[in-house]
C-alpha cells in the first residue's frame, strides 16, 4: 500500500512506485486524502485508493492545532480499518497529509513500514514515523540518520532523455528558455520574467516557454504582450518530458520532484525557492544542487529584474556554461531510483 497525499511533490513519486511494482505483478493500493490531487490523479490509473478526511495543521492556526489530537485520533482508526480492507504486506509512505495516520496504523495493525523522504529537509510527518519503520529511504543524500539514499522516482519517459552531450550536440538557433511556475504558479516568476527579457535586446532574448499555472495564464500573457515579449504561455505542460528535450536551460522553483527531473535529464537551472515552504525545505533543495555547480540559487528575496536579466543573459550567451551546468547536475542523478525504491518494497512482499 502506497501512503501519499496532497500535493504533487508526494504523489507523483509514489506514482512512479506504484507503477513500477504493478508492471512486476504486485497488487498496488493506495491511502491518500479527499483534498489532494490523488483523489482524482490515482482513480484515473485504475489504482484501488481510500481516502482519510484529514488533512495539514502546520500553520493554520491555534484552533486547529488544539483539534489535531482528536483529528489524528479518528484517522488512525479510519486508517486501520482500510488496512484491514486491503491486507497489505507492507506500506511505503512518501509523505504527506495522510502518511502520518496510515503509519501509526499501520504499526499498530504489525505491518512493515517503509517510508521515503524527497526533501534535503525531512518532513514532519517521515521524522516522526522513521523512528518505527523498517527501511528508511532519501531523496538528498543526509536527510535522515540511517537512511539509504535512493534519489527520488520520476516519471519513466522522463529518466529516458538522453544525456546532455546527445541532446545539445549540433543543436543551432536561438536559445531554448523554459520557465516552470508549477501547477499553482508562481507569482513571482511570472512577473520578473518577462519584465527581465524585455530589458534583453531583442536579437539576444531566447525563445521562450512560460508554463504559469491555469490561475496565472491569461495575466502572464498580458504582461508578456505589454513587455513586447514573444513567448508561449500554457497553464501546464502535459509532455514534459518534450519540454525537457527542447528545453537550453530552465527558471523554476525548487521542489523536489522538479529537481529531481532536472538532474536526471541534465539541464542548467536557475533556482527560486518558495521562500514560504515549511522549513525552507526548497532551499535546501536548491543548495545541494549548486553546490555540485549544477544550478544558480537565487533567493527570492534577492532577486531583482536586472539581476535576473544578467543571470539569462549569461546563460544564453555560453553554451559552455549551459553544458558544463548540465553535466554537473546530472552526476548528482539516480537514475534508477525508481526500480531502487520498488525492490526495497518488494523485499517485504510474499512474492
Amino acid at each position: 500500500m502506497i501512503m501519499a497525499g496532497g500535493t504533487g511533490g508526494h504523489v507523483f513519486p509514489g506514482l512512479a512506485v506504484a507503477l513500477e511494482l504493478r508492471e512486476l505483478g504486485v497488487a498496488v493500493s493506495w491511502l491518500g486524502t479527499r483534498k489532494g490531487i490523488e483523489s482524482e490523479l490515482i482513480p484515473a490509473h485504475d489504482i484501488p485508493i481510500e481516502l482519510l478526511n484529514i488533512e495539514g495543521i502546520r500553520g493554520r492556526g491555534l484552533a486547529a492545532l488544539l483539534k489535531a489530537p482528536l483529528f489524528l485520533s479518528q484517522s488512525v482508526r479510519q486508517a486501520m480499518k482500510i488496512i484491514d480492507e486491503f491486507n497489505p504486506s507492507a506500506v511505503l509512505g512518501m509523505g504527506g497529509f495522510g502518511s502520518g495516520p496510515g503509519a501509526v496504523a499501520a504499526w499498530l495493525k504489525g505491518v512493515p513500514i517503509i517510508i521515503h523522504e524527497q526533501n534535503a529537509i525531512a518532513g514532519t510527518t517521515n521524522r516522526i514515523i522513521s523512528y518505527f519503520a523498517k527501511s528508511i529511504l532519501e531523496g538528498f543524500p543526509g536527510t535522515i540518520k540511517g537512511a539509504h539514499w535512493s534519489g527520488n522516482p520520476i516519471r519513466k519517459e522522463i529518466s529516458e532523455i538522453k544525456e546532455p552531450n546527445f541532446r545539445f550536440e549540433g543543436r543551432q538557433g536561438p536559445v531554448n528558455l523554459l520557465v516552470l511556475g508549477g501547477s499553482r504558479g508562481a507569482k513571482t516568476i511570472n512577473e520578473l520574467v518577462p519584465k527581465a527579457l524585455a530589458l534583453i535586446p531583442q536579437n539576444n532574448r531566447p525563445n521562450v516557454l512560460h508554463q504559469t499555472g491555469k490561475q496565472h495564464a491569461g495575466l502572464t500573457r498580458a504582461l508578456y504582450a505589454a513587455m513586447n515579449v514573444e513567448c508561449e504561455v500554457v497553464p501546464f505542460i502535459n509532455a514534459m518530458d518534450e519540454a525537457y528535450k527542447w528545453a537550453d536551460f530552465v527558471i523554476c522553483r525548487a521542489g523536489a520532484l522538479t529537481v529531481a527531473e532536472l538532474i536526471n535529464v541534465g539541464l542548467a537551472a536557475i533556482f527560486i525557492p518558495f521562500p514560504f515552504a515549511v522549513d525552507d525545505h526548497q532551499t535546501a533543495n536548491a543548495q545541494w544542487v549548486s553546490s555540485l555547480g549544477g544550478a544558480v540559487l537565487c533567493p527570492q528575496v534577492d532577486l531583482s529584474v536586472n539581476k535576473l536579466r544578467d543571470l539569462i543573459e549569461q546563460f544564453v550567451e555560453s553554451s559552455d556554461k549551459r553544458l558544463s551546468m548540465a553535466l554537473a547536475a546530472r552526476t548528482a542523478a539516480k537514475a534508477r531510483a525508481t526500480e531502487e525504491i520498488s525492490k526495497v518494497c518488494l523485499g517485504y512482499l510474499n512474492v
